[in-house]
């Protein structure tokens, strides 16, 4: 009689200080980013363009996405050659921290834009490899404990933001200096005391030299389409919330959208660590995917249909917990995914392409249906793209 295989339990585990320190460090890229592409940059952008600023930003934002998605690949794949995914770390955070003087202190905005793109080299070098370290020392039986705790970094860099915007806190330029040290404070622990057990290759890793299985591919073009799908509704609502919000009720503030934000990241991060164990101890790591993924378009097409404020704020919560839930648990089990291990980073950066394509998206969508036809249509449209990740994820099985 053959033994059962090992259940979730029985497989090789990461001691829990590691990912604590990794949990931390991840924290501590999204603050290096949030604050500064949400707030300090369009602020600094304001005060040198004054009514371009809009302008200015797109170019910005347009230029930093493309630097991100080519250096995110690069990276990701130069710490899979050399096999050193610490010193890529390290390398990226000492660029990073050094590139804030300059857009702290340039005034001319073509020279900050460029700094800003030599900002997001220096940190897509540190974040691409610190993706593929967790890949590598975290077993397929504690991704779900993983993507709860990667929930905490969009809470920790939202709360960054508004900490360093603190009235009389800090000067302009104080602000980034404040941002820089606790992106310091937040990665230098896990490079200097993070110490990982190793851990064996997945059963199902796929030769450098073979053809990557049928039922690998569907799962990985699955898992692709569906984090585009949902960080694309993400990333429109999240730029026209407001306007969304004020062609309701024009009395509403920027600061209502901050508190309300902020409450979803914060009610997200101990739910997301219940669900993450939940897909572990069941050993079921898409279910709570698809699931999410509907609450996303329930959410969505309660605010599509809604006829009054309230019902509206309704639906973005259920949205918002849905999808920061998903994109935080999705990023951890999109390492189960991955058919080589020799090419983790390179692999990583290219799923890293469905969190910067949506920001080339975004006006494509909104200035094409908004002008003409309004709020409603485009929540109908995001509403949609969540369902399909809904049911693409559906009936897709992943094995350790």
């Amino acid at each position: 009689m053959t033994s059962p295989p090992p259940g979730p339990l029985d497989q090789p585990r990461q001691h829990h200080a590691f990912l604590l320190l990794y949990a931390l460090a991840w924290a501590g890229g999204a603050v290096a980013y949030i604050p500064l592409l949400t707030l300090l940059l369009p602020m600094r952008l304001t005060d040198l363009t004054g009514s371009a600023d809009v302008q200015w930003l797109a170019y910005a934002t347009f230029a930093g996405a493309l630097t991100a998605s080519l250096t995110n690949i690069g990276f990701g794949w130069l710490s899979d050659i050399t096999g050193n995914r610490r010193g890529w770390i390290a390398a990226g955070l000492a660029i990073t921290l050094l590139s804030y003087g300059p857009i702290s202190q340039l005034t001319a905005p073509l020279a900050l834009i460029l700094a800003l793109m030599g900002w997001q080299f220096g940190l897509n070098m540190m974040l691409g490899p610190l993706a593929a370290w967790a890949a590598d020392t975290v077993p397929d039986s504690q991704r779900g404990l993983l993507g709860g705790l990667l929930a905490l970094a969009p809470a920790t860099g939202a709360l960054t933001g508004a900490l360093v915007t603190i009235p009389g806190l800090a000067s302009p330029e104080g602000r980034i200096g404040l941002v820089a040290l606790l992106v310091a404070g937040m990665v230098l622990p896990v490079l200097l005391k993070g110490r990982p057990l190793p851990m064996p290759l997945p059963a199902a890793s796929v030769p450098e030299a073979a053809t990557v299985p049928t039922a690998a591919r569907r799962a990985i073009a699955c898992m692709w389409i569906a984090r585009l799908a949902i960080q694309t509704s993400e990333a429109v609502l999240f730029a026209y919330l407001l306007f969304l919000f004020r062609a309701i009720d024009p009395a509403f503030r920027d600061a209502d959208i901050a508190r309300i934000f902020s409450l979803v990241l914060l009610l997200s991060v101990p739910l997301a660590l219940l669900t993450g164990r939940w897909a572990d101890r069941n050993a079921q790591p898409v279910a709570p995917l698809a699931a999410l993924a509907g609450v996303a378009a329930a959410g969505l097409a309660l605010m599509a249909s809604a006829n009054g404020l309230s019902h509206a704020l309704a639906g973005y919560i259920l949205f918002g917990l849905g999808s920061t839930i998903f994109l935080a648990l999705h990023a951890s089990q999109t390492m189960r995914v991955l058919p080589r291990p020799n090419r983790r980073g390179r692999d990583l950066g290219l799923f890293n392409l469905t969190n910067t394509l949506p920001s080339l998206l975004v006006p494509v969508l909104a200035l094409g249906i908004v002008p003409g036809f309004g709020y409603g249509p485009l929540l109908w449209l995001l509403a949609a793209l969540a369902l399909a990740a809904c049911l693409l994820l559906a009936n897709l099985r992943l094995f350790s």
